[in-house]
């Protein structure tokens, strides 16, 4: 049915993976940094946090992969020359992808996280000073967990929607499914059956993604009764 391009297929599925799954570990670190400034007391730091969001938000995903690539090879390569670099410097697209993946969603996600931080009662953190507790033990031992829960939501959507992003990446050069599939169908001339095969691949992967998330959103709201609509 595949014409022996199957196994090509799942090795850019893995890739496609691995891709989503370190962007998404990179869009955490940056959405909790984000959230952190969004959030801070300092003036400057709650403007560098918004102008970020802002920025990402509003320039398309496909715009800022092309940009950071390609801007991003051309200044490295500025810089080393400037340095006394001469040979030319490719960046590696799985890297490119994963920066750019992540920068985008990071973005995203410090909204999501920001949002999660304020639905917690300033109680929650101020009864755990007076029991004694550090400020890093309230913010890891009581402020996270809680936010986690309230953040699960709105996580999960960006899951889904980073993980459906990484066919962007195909147009840098990444060989991921998206990458493998074109080829086939450009070898074979039959575009459809390879598509479909990876609108399979897509929709097995995110429905395995809603069950774990699923999972979590349970095990997180251990002892909180859902409203009654």
């Amino acid at each position: 049915m595949l014409h022996g391009y199957g196994s090509s297929i799942l090795d850019g599925a893995w890739l496609t993976i691995n891709l989503a799954l370190t962007s998404m570990s990179m869009a955490i670190a940056l959405g909790l940094i984000g959230a952190a400034c969004r959030l801070s007391p300092l003036k400057w730091l709650a403007m560098l946090g918004e102008g970020y969001t802002t920025l990402i938000r509003g320039i398309p995903d496909l715009v800022l992969i092309l940009l950071i690539f390609y801007g991003g090879q051309d200044l490295v390569n500025r810089i080393a020359l400037a340095l006394g670099y001469t040979r030319y410097i490719d960046i590696n697209p799985f890297i490119a992808g994963v920066c750019t993946m992540g920068f985008i969603f990071g973005a995203y996600l410090s909204e999501t996280f920001r949002g999660a931080f304020m639905a917690i009662p300033k109680g929650q953190g101020e009864a755990g000073m007076a029991y004694g507790m550090s400020g890093a033990q309230v913010f890891w031992r009581i402020l996270v967990p809680q936010m986690i829960r309230f953040a699960i939501p709105g996580f999960t959507n960006n899951w889904l929607v980073l993980t459906k992003s990484t066919a962007l990446i195909s147009v840098i050069g990444l060989q991921d499914m998206m990458f493998k599939a074109k080829n086939a169908a450009d070898a074979t001339h039959e575009p459809f059956t390879f598509f479909l095969a990876v609108a399979a691949l897509y929709l097995l992967l995110t429905s395995l993604s809603l069950l774990v998330l699923r999972y979590l959103e349970k095990h997180y709201s251990v002892g909180i009764k859902a409203a009654e609509l």
